[in-house]
Formats: C-alpha cells, structure tokens, sequence
C-alpha cells in the first residue's frame, strides 16, 4: 500500500448523487473518523442518478477542489465514470488509491437496475482500470428513511472495506469482479451479511404525457415522484395538442421489482446487507448459447439459398 500517506490506505469515494449527496458526506465522514484511511473524493458537482456507464467524450471536463473535512476532494463536471476515471489517472493526485468506494446511493441497487446505475458505474470504471473498487446503495424509503440513517450504512460497511483493503495489502484480493453492496432500509436491525447474485428485479416503467418540464414532479433516485416539485407548474391536459412542435413525456413507475428467491433484491428484502460479486461482461444463460449455436448457421444457408 505504497499509495497512501502516513501509511495509511488510500480511498477515494466517488458516487452518481453529487459531491453534496449526504450518502457520499456521511461515508467520507465515518471513514476519517475511524483514523484507518486517507480519504480521497473525486464526485460529480451535480446529480447524475441513473446515468449508467456514460462517459465525457465532445467536452472538456471542468474540475474543482472542495472544502470537505478529512477528505482531499474534487468536483467533476462529468458522470461517475468520468469522476472515477480522472481521480486515478494521476492528474489530480500523485498516486493511485488502494480502493474505490462509489455510494453511498440514496436507493438500492439491484437486478437489471445495475445496469442504469451511475453509483455502479463509479466502481466498475475503477474496476476497468484494475483497482478494487465496491459500490454501495442504501434502500432509502420516503418518508421512513433518514439522513442519518447513511452513518448508519456507512458503519455497517465498515468492517468490509477493512477486510477488503487487508486482502489488498497481502496481495490475495480477486482481481477479476468488484463488489456492488445494498443495504436495507431497516439498516439498525440488519440481518448480516448475505454473498448474492444479481437478481432479474426491475421497476415497470412507462411514460405520461406532460405540458412542461416540472409537471409531474421530479423522478428521485429512489424510483419515487417528488410531485412537489411541479405543483407550480400543472397545467391541465387539456391544452395539449398534437400541433405542438415538441410533446413532452415523462417516466412514471408502473409496478415494484419482483425478484427470483435467491437474488439480490430478494435477500434485501429479508432485511440482509447484500454483497454481489460483478464483473464487466453479462454472460448469457447456456441454454441460449445453444439456441443461438444451432440458429447463426441456418441464418447462413437461407442467405445462400436465396442467392
């Protein structure tokens, strides 16, 4: 762990919520005030909820140095990808870091959500570049949950990141997965830790037709509506018309994840801390290698045939 100062590990958080998240403030927060670490932040300057892997390609990314106590931090005009690519590309810092933490996300993250996930996103990109790196979500409920309920997570985690940054140091921590970590809403009453696998639990969604950007209210990370956000600007539906130059539509969730039993979304559920090794590919299921084996040929003989 030659990176860290005071030969302390070096992590640096990063996360899809913003720099001002108070996942992100309360995770940089229990860090330093375990004295184990140098905490390092490199985060988007704004929200970038849901904004998957995406990357900054036409414009130059703008950086900013932030006051944030115990920590050396960056604002980042980009996504979490962007964040996490420049914090270990040693043109903000000198060194690269031990580990890459990206949350904590205000909402969990699980089943195919992982793939629309920016707080996913943060770690998989340090994953590409061969650091270790976990993301973590917390199931955040409106109207139950509570900011400090993030200190709460974080502490949780805790014992985790040390382990994780103990196999570093020995040299023997698996190089081929990162770890994408949710922790349940009831996060004082967890159940433990429970090593699952990305399950198939996805919200329904669909889209509703608006007169305006804020009617309807503002989607929030956690899949819910903030309809005070548009209650100054409802407009009745009447005044639409299909001679309007732009229609504007919105997302709106239709119906909860279901999960298979033994998926992560289902053990979250249970009130477990869900850890789910990842890695960069989605292999197939077998049987549909097979299909697809037997299918690709034919594909080729109707071509020549019609030739």
């Amino acid at each position: 762990m030659e990176n860290g100062r005071e030969n302390k590990p070096s992590v640096m958080v990063t996360n899809d919520d913003g720099i001002d998240a108070p996942g992100l403030r309360s995770l940089v927060r229990v860090l330093d005030s375990s004295n184990l670490f140098n905490v390092l932040v490199c985060a988007p300057d704004s929200e970038k909820s849901a904004v998957s892997h995406s990357v900054s390609w036409q414009r130059a990314l703008s950086v900013k140095k932030v006051d944030i106590s115990g920590a050396t931090a960056f604002a980042v005009s980009g996504t979490p990808a962007d964040s996490t690519s420049i914090g270990l590309s040693k043109m903000l810092l000198p060194f690269v870091p031990d580990l890459v933490v990206s949350g904590i996300n205000m909402g969990s993250n699980c089943g195919y959500h992982i793939v629309y996930s920016g707080t996913v996103a943060g770690a998989r990109e340090a994953f590409f570049h061969g650091v270790p790196s976990v993301s973590l979500s917390y199931e955040w409920v409106r109207g139950k949950s509570k900011v400090d309920d993030f200190v709460l997570a974080a502490e949780a985690c805790m014992p985790i990141i040390t382990a994780i940054l103990a196999e570093i140091k020995n040299n023997t921590y698996p190089q081929s997965c990162f770890l994408n970590i949710d922790v349940p809403a009831d996060v004082a009453n967890h159940q433990g830790y429970r090593l699952t696998k990305q399950g198939k639990s996805v919200y329904k969604m669909g889209w509703r037709q608006v007169t305006s950007e804020a009617q309807g209210g503002k989607m929030l990370s956690t899949m819910t509506m903030d309809s005070s956000a548009g209650k100054e600007a409802c407009v009745e539906e009447s005044t639409l018309s299909t001679q309007q130059e732009h229609l504007l539509f919105k997302r709106e969730v239709r119906e909860a994840p279901v999960d298979d039993d033994d998926g992560d979304y289902f053990f979250l559920q249970q009130g477990y801390i869900t850890v789910t090794p990842l890695g960069a590919l989605s292999p197939p299921p077998m049987d549909d290698v097979e299909f697809f084996k037997g299918w690709l040929p034919g594909v080729h003989e109707r071509i020549s045939a019609s030739s």
